[in-house]
């Protein structure tokens, strides 16, 4: 009785509830792109969330979207907007849960993955690229990153046996942003990227967009997630939750406020079983590289197999 007590005062002095000053909220950003450029895009989202819920929002970054997932995990960040990736970790370690999606300002609900090379690239397809890895240097996405790095893991490499750390000549890992430009520099051959991405790449940097092209193109992902923090104090999830659910459904501010995002259109209520496909695409891809593993015996590599067959199963 008394541990819950200390725990129910501790989460109410980290949000001053019964206190003068507003109820302070810090919201997680995942490095998709600089930290200028994110601050300059989610900014006016975040006044109108302060404004609208009378919390104190403050933005959070870092240079990587673990380094997000475990502020989460350490209650530094109790709000945030992820991949489905890195949802994925947070729900499973950080104590996360999610609430809403991100819907297209289109009312479609997802985005794609890309292999971007430069356009004078002779390399016109993943066949070309995979038959001259040797000789590319590949600009990989965040480990933690859907579209960046688990969607070609398993779409591009796995189901062609092919380890991506090693196939190319150099392979580094960087945002999305950061890929781009490397490419359109010339830096890296290929790179990951994502349709929301290029849309954006494509309005503040159209020289750099023009020197593009898109060789791969992925199935559907879904539209990314918004997730809180489980032991958010429930007036303030009731106060997060009704913010993002009514955002952007007429007010002309607010959908610009969207638009200048990634053209997007709002939010619709979600939970954690938006997860499932990705789960299942995280498992599928483990599955294959346990079955082109040289290094397992026969014996390791058929309990190995169980194991992930049965978590597959289970989300059946």
């Amino acid at each position: 009785m008394f541990k819950k007590f200390v725990a129910s005062t501790a989460i109410a002095l980290t949000f001053g509830l019964g206190a003068a000053q507003a109820q302070e909220v810090n919201f997680g950003i995942i490095s998709t792109e600089s930290s200028q450029s994110l601050r300059q895009s989610w900014q006016p989202l975040l006044d109108d969330m302060g404004r609208k819920t009378g919390l104190k929002i403050n933005a959070f970054f870092a240079s990587d979207y673990a380094g997000v997932i475990e502020a989460m995990r350490f209650n530094k960040v109790q709000l945030a907007w992820f991949g489905n990736k890195s949802a994925m970790e947070a729900v499973d370690r950080a104590n996360g849960e999610i609430f809403a999606k991100i819907v297209n300002a289109d009312g479609t609900e997802g985005y794609y993955s890309h292999l971007i090379v430069h356009k004078d690239s002779p390399i016109k397809s993943v066949d070309d690229m995979l038959k001259n890895a040797k000789s590319l240097a590949f600009g990989n996405g965040d480990p933690n990153s859907t579209s960046g790095y688990l969607v070609p893991s398993y779409y591009v490499f796995a189901k062609h046996n092919v380890d991506a750390k090693t196939a190319f000549r150099v392979s580094r890992s960087g945002n999305h942003e950061a890929n781009a430009l490397a490419v359109a520099n010339k830096q890296v051959d290929v790179a990951t990227n994502n349709s929301e991405n290029m849309e954006k790449l494509h309005s503040g940097f159209p020289e750099k967009f023009n020197e593009l092209r898109i060789i791969w193109t992925s199935p559907l992902i879904p539209s990314d997630p918004i997730v809180m923090r489980k032991d958010l104090p429930e007036p303030v999830k009731a106060k997060l939750k009704t913010f993002f659910l009514g955002y952007a459904k007429t007010d002309a501010h607010e959908k610009e406020v969207m638009m200048n995002l990634y053209k997007w259109g709002g939010f619709r209520e979600s939970s954690d079983a938006q997860l499932v496909p990705i789960r299942q695409l995280d498992l599928f891809s483990k599955r294959v590289k346990i079955e082109s593993d040289a290094n397992l015996s026969d014996a390791d590599k058929k309990t190995r197999l169980a194991e992930v067959d049965a978590k597959l199963a289970a989300l059946k």
